[in-house]
């Protein structure tokens, strides 16, 4: 576009928008990304995923050193610097954010720091400090891309006051572990803050109003997540629903319904309940753009009813996962440039939970597999049976395979366990290219290595499992 207009203009710089920014700087898209924050990354990697795993992280080698005895390692005393702690997650954050900032340099975004939001289908107002704030300047753009991300759901009852009601923002920057921790809902937000603070050595209650944690995962997994939780002291209680708390001197009286009603005392509570859109003041009311239950709705390449102006991330109804934002991104400033693409395949998105034990899965899930009407086969193979689990410590969990009986496809994949957030990329792959059990029994896994734990679940569904 010539003159002082942009070809992409993009609002938000999560990894939805700017993961959008760089790759329209490499088609040769004149670019610029509106970004609220005086820095870039979003909440992913501000208040989100970084942050926490960076927390996970210092749990599980706390925890691993606790028992540094069963390997021959006498340790000592060993304390928690949380101070440092909350350092080393801040000093990994920054270095990020800084990497982001000079990769949208290098391909020539302009970064322009305000409140972005649309005034008709091709002009971007950015005000200063908020929707309220003056404006500060206009953008004109033949595309535009809102990214602008999602916010901590409240419970009316209980609103966030930061101290005592926390978000998973606020829990982030404690400045000390809570001696008492209620966390409510048990998504991947609620079990990673529960397994963090627990083996920090918080008391922690993990309340989930449906039947199981975690519960867009297959039935089996969250049931062994529960077993594991519970081994290391977590107080679980699924079919539990928040009836109401109370702020007192020094903590939180919090009412609980369901199997597991009752009252508790807590120094603090985690309201995680999900998150909502952030599509409040971002002009949406000056174009044709439909919403439902506060999503902008889109079509199959994130376009709204607006021509040329696109939704990605978590603005949209598509899963709540940072890969998923950064791939409708790359498709759709793709799909702009005129390049040769394909819509989203949200039903190949890895689900990954960074708890202890971790969480993977992607595909359909045993359930889910009869629902649509499949011959379902499965194999499953635990941990306890592998030999590079063992020589790690970590024995919990296993690997579960979904596969169909008439043409052998592989369905699902589900994991429990040590790594099985890394280990889930092999069954990413085996799904897109609609790979067979078969398949992945000849296919020849080195040993030993936790990824034998996926070749032998494979054996499993033919009843034929080696090692167990």
């Amino acid at each position: 576009m010539t003159g002082n207009g942009y070809d992409v203009v993009i609002i938000g710089s999560g990894p939805g928008g700017y993961v959008a920014a760089i790759r329209a700087g490499q088609l040769g898209l004149r670019t610029a990304v509106i970004e609220k924050d005086a820095f870039q990354g979003g909440t992913c990697l501000h208040r989100g995923c970084i942050p926490t795993k960076a927390l996970l992280e210092n749990a599980h080698r706390y925890r691993d050193i606790l028992h540094a005895s069963e390997f021959g390692l006498e340790v000592g005393d060993v304390s928690v610097d949380w101070r440092k702690i909350q350092s080393r997650k801040q000093k990994i954050v920054d270095q990020l954010a800084g990497g982001v900032k000079g990769l949208l340099r290098k391909w020539k975004v302009e970064i322009v720091e305000g409140w972005g939001a649309l005034d008709g289908p091709r002009t971007v107002v950015v005000r200063e400090g908020g929707p309220e704030g003056g404006e500060s300047r206009r953008l004109e753009a033949r595309n535009v891309v809102i990214a602008t991300g999602s916010v901590p759901r409240e419970i009316a009852s209980a609103p966030f006051d930061g101290e005592r009601i926390l978000s998973s923002d606020h829990v982030l920057t404690l400045d000390a572990v809570p001696e008492s921790l209620c966390v409510i809902g048990a998504g991947a937000v609620g079990v990673e803050f529960a397994s963090v603070y627990r083996d920090f050595g918080s008391r922690v209650t993990l309340v989930e109003a449906l039947p199981q944690l975690l519960p867009i995962e297959d039935e089996e997994v969250a049931a062994e997540l529960a077993r594991a939780f519970r081994s290391k002291g977590i107080d679980v209680r699924a079919s539990t629903s928040f009836a109401g708390a109370e702020v007192v001197e020094g903590g939180v009286h919090v009412d609980l319904e369901g199997d597991g009603e009752g009252q508790l005392f807590v120094e603090r509570v985690l309201v995680a309940i999900g998150r909502e859109p952030v599509t409040d003041g971002i002009g949406l009311e000056t174009t044709k753009i439909e919403t439902e239950r506060g999503y902008v709705k889109v079509d199959e390449w994130c376009e709204t009813a607006e021509p040329g102006v696109h939704a990605i991330g978590d603005v949209n109804p598509t899963p709540w996962l940072a890969h998923v934002a950064s791939m409708e991104g790359v498709m759709v400033v793709e799909r702009i440039a005129g390049e040769d693409v394909r819509p989203v395949p949200y039903g190949e998105t890895p689900n990954c939970t960074y708890c202890d034990p971790e969480v993977a899965s992607v595909g359909m899930s045993e359930r889910q597999a009869k629902e649509e009407g499949y011959q379902v086969r499965t194999g499953k193979f635990p941990f306890l049976a592998s030999g590079r689990a063992k020589i790690d410590g970590h024995t919990d969990g296993f690997v579960k395979i979904v596969g169909d009986q008439a043409y052998d496809e592989i369905l699902g994949v589900h994991i429990v366990g040590y790594k099985a957030t890394e280990l889930i990329a092999e069954a990413g792959a085996v799904l897109r290219l609609e790979g067979t059990v078969e398949e992945l029994i000849h296919t020849i896994h080195a040993h030993p290595t936790l990824a034998e734990a996926v070749h032998e679940a494979a054996h499993a569904a033919y009843g034929d499992a080696i090692h167990y």
